[in-house]
């Protein structure tokens, strides 16, 4: 029987859109099997000259391919986050390299907030709540249970939900890091 090679696992990522906010925090686990290896990683970029915040989850090499491709897209299509992650998403469809990526990620402006993935998916969500990875689900359900809360804002939000995440999910630790927009 043929083994597996041992697997990376981590990252939640979660995005939230409130008002005129955009908040995107990601927590700084990655693990390997059932090993911490780093707890601060900075999952959470900004790009587009800081107007645009992306965050990813999978493999960091390949995360960090599709964020130079998307760096690339947005020199293209300056201010139109919404083709060029359509763009990057053709090419990482097609192009033989790119498919053999794993990773997914999660980008927002102050207009639009998107999810990418391998198979060639830009989807937005239509409540302005995003969450991926390992620990995303449970980010997700807590944000989606703390949006309706008067007094907080975005960044409340994503801060809550992913020190919950975190008391779930093993590959989710509470070194967060938070990046937030406001709509002018």
């Amino acid at each position: 029987m043929e083994q597996k090679p041992p697997s990376w696992h981590g990252t939640t990522i979660l995005s939230v859109r409130k008002g005129r906010q955009v908040a995107m925090a990601g927590d700084g686990q990655v693990s390997f099997n059932q090993t911490v290896i780093k707890s601060n990683a900075r999952k959470v970029r900004r790009l587009g000259g800081g107007s645009i915040l992306a965050g990813f989850a999978g493999s960091t090499a390949d995360a960090f391919t599709l964020l130079e491709r998307l760096e690339a897209k947005l020199e293209r299509h300056p201010g139109q986050l919404t083709r060029a992650c359509v763009e990057l998403a053709k090419d990482w469809r097609t192009d033989r390299y790119l498919r053999r990526l794993e990773a997914m990620m999660a980008v927002a402006d102050a207009d639009v907030s998107l999810v990418l993935t391998g198979n060639g998916d830009v989807l937005e969500p239509e409540d302005g709540l995003i969450g991926i990875g390992s620990g995303g689900a449970y980010a997700l359900a807590a944000a989606k249970a703390l949006v309706d809360i008067d007094g907080l804002s975005a960044e409340d939000i994503a801060r809550k939900a992913m020190k919950i995440a975190a008391g779930i999910c093993v590959y989710t630790n509470d070194s967060i890091i938070i990046e937030t927009l406001d709509q002018r």
